[in-house]
C-alpha cells in the first residue's frame, strides 16, 4: 500500500492495526484496480449541472421509478445536466433514506443495479455513502444483538453516566439509547441521529475494513464521486464535541488516498448537518 495510506492508518489507529488488516485492506485494494478501468474527469468546472434526486420521484405505469427515470433521463434532462447525485437508493427504515439497511443493494422497489448501470452511459454518478451510521434493523445490527463472533465491537458502547454534555447536537434527541442483546443484557448505544440509526465504531479496524469496502464497491459499481453523509461525526472522544476531530480528518484522508489509488480522479464531496456555519466540509477538493 502507498505512503499516505499507511500515514493515515497510523495517525488513526497506531499499534491496533495489526498485519491482519493490513493484508484484508491491500488484498481488497487490488482486487479493485482489477474492476475499476473508467476515465474521470479531473475536476469540476462551469461545464457540470448536477440534477439531485431521489430514486423514486418517476413513477410511470409500468416500470419502476429507477427505469422510469432513466427514459425521463435520456428523453428531457441529458441535454441539460451532465451529472446525477442519486440520494440514498438502498433499502432504509427512516429519515428518508439515511437510515440504511444494506449497503449494497438497490432498493427492490425502485429497481436495481442494472439501472444504475444504464445511467452511467449518460451521465456522470453521485451516490451517497452514509458512512456515520446504519439502520438498527440492519444485518450487522442484528448480528451486534445476537453477540455474533465478531460483531461485538461493531457499534459504541457507552456508560449512561459519561459525561456528554460537550457533544455537538444535530437533533434535540437522546445521544444514547438502550439495546436488549441476546443475553438479555442492556447496553447504551451512540445514536448521534435516532434511535433508527446507530453510530458505527470506528476506533474498531474491523469496521474500518467493512467500510472501505462499501466504498469500493460504490466505485465499481460506477460513482465518478460519492458524497461522504454525516462524515464530520465519525470519530468520538468523550469530553469534546465529537464533531471534525482530527481523527474524523485522517479518516477522510485516508478514504481520498484509497480512492485515489483504485480510481485515479475520482471525486469525493463532503456532506454535513452542522450546527455552527462553517463547520461544514463543503468542497469536493481533497482533505488538507
Amino acid at each position: 500500500m502507498n505512503r499516505k495510506i499507511n500515514e493515515c492508518l497510523r495517525q488513526v489507529y497506531g499499534d491496533t492495526w495489526t498485519m491482519r488488516h493490513s493484508e484484508s485492506l491491500k488484498t481488497r485494494i487490488e482486487s479493485s484496480r482489477k474492476i475499476i478501468n473508467k476515465k474521470r474527469k479531473p475536476h469540476w468546472d462551469e461545464s457540470d449541472v448536477v440534477l439531485i434526486t431521489y430514486a423514486d420521484q418517476f413513477h410511470s405505469e409500468k416500470e419502476k421509478p429507477l427505469p422510469t427515470f432513466n427514459q425521463f433521463w435520456t428523453q428531457w434532462l441529458s441535454s441539460v445536466f451532465s451529472h446525477v447525485h442519486l440520494l440514498p437508493f438502498y433499502p432504509w427504515s427512516s429519515d428518508d433514506g439515511f437510515s440504511v439497511i444494506d449497503y449494497y443493494q438497490v432498493s427492490p422497489e425502485t429497481g436495481d443495479w442494472n439501472d444504475i448501470h444504464d445511467l452511467t452511459a449518460s451521465c456522470r454518478l453521485m451516490f451517497d455513502f452514509v458512512c456515520n451510521h446504519m439502520s438498527a434493523k440492519s444485518e450487522w445490527f442484528t448480528f451486534y444483538l445476537q453477540q455474533a463472533p465478531g460483531y461485538e465491537n461493531f457499534f459504541i458502547e457507552m456508560d449512561p453516566a459519561t459525561d456528554l454534555h460537550a457533544v455537538t447536537r444535530p437533533r434535540a434527541l437522546p445521544l444514547l439509547t438502550p439495546f436488549t442483546l441476546q443475553d438479555k443484557t442492556v447496553r447504551y448505544l451512540w445514536t448521534t441521529f435516532s434511535e433508527d440509526q446507530v453510530d458505527l465504531n470506528y476506533s474498531n479496524p474491523d469496521v474500518l475494513l467493512a467500510m472501505i469496502d462499501v466504498l469500493l464497491t460504490y466505485l465499481e459499481r460506477g460513482a465518478d464521486y460519492v458524497r461522504l453523509d454525516a462524515v464530520g461525526y465519525m470519530w468520538k472522544t468523550p469530553g469534546t464535541s465529537c464533531i471534525h476531530l482530527e481523527k474524523t480528518h485522517q479518516l477522510i484522508k485516508l478514504f481520498r488516498a484509497i480512492a485515489d489509488d483504485v480510481a485515479p480522479r475520482y471525486g469525493h464531496h463532503y456532506g454535513d448537518q452542522c450546527p455552527t456555519p462553517g463547520q461544514c466540509f463543503l468542497s469536493g477538493q481533497r482533505a488538507r
